[in-house]
């Protein structure tokens, strides 16, 4: 498998991360526009402090987009200092700005929604660079799909039911994102390294 293909996880990874922060400034902005005076004020700093930190998490992910194995694995504490900075930030406003219960649950649906997506895409990248590959791993690549493919459908069942309940505290929602969020990763890393070991050309 080429050095390229190996990358898939990475920039799964990456890329997710990158819609969840997209996901979430678009549900802060939509609230933004129907907070009265003071509140909006703080929203829109929160807002432009959340931008920054994303496009510095973007402009680094395009340092590295052509990078190799051993330069992303360098690399990944700094993308991760980035994610932690822009989810601290957003924890703290929550905790700051009072019962935004209402917030808090658009802003998780908007993330939740955002990790299913990442899920299918990266089930349907995965798919398209599995279909190139020929031979006797068809039946492991299969099985790798199948396993992405439901480990997606658990993630999204355990979102879905928090986005029902309507009334847990960030923290609780934060929790259930980061573990659908390192579900997305380990999922993502077997197929992908079901594939590397498939011989498959990239």
């Amino acid at each position: 498998m080429s050095e390229h293909s190996s990358m898939h996880f990475y920039l799964n990874s990456a890329k997710e991360r990158i819609d969840e922060m997209d996901a979430a400034l678009a549900s802060f902005e939509v609230k933004a526009t129907e907070a009265k005076a003071e509140s909006k004020v703080k929203a829109e700093q929160l807002i432009a402090d959340l931008k920054k930190r994303r496009d510095e998490f973007q402009a680094h992910l395009k340092t590295q987009a052509e990078a190799d194995e051993a330069a992303w694995a360098r690399t990944k504490p700094d993308l991760e200092k980035h994610w932690i900075g822009f989810e601290a930030q957003m924890k703290t406003y929550f905790e700051s700005a009072g019962k935004q219960i209402e917030q808090q649950q658009a802003t998780f649906k908007d993330i939740a929604a955002a990790q299913g997506k990442a899920w299918h895409e990266a089930a349907n990248r995965f798919r398209e660079a599995a279909g190139k590959v020929a031979g006797a791993r068809t039946t492991d690549l299969d099985a790798a799909l199948k396993q992405l493919k439901s480990d997606a459908s658990q993630a999204e069942a355990r979102l879905q039911k928090l986005k029902q309940a309507g009334s847990e505290s960030w923290s609780v929602l934060s929790a259930a994102l980061a573990e659908s969020r390192k579900s997305f990763d380990q999922a993502s890393r077997a197929a992908w390294d079901t594939l590397r070991g498939s011989g498959a050309k990239g």
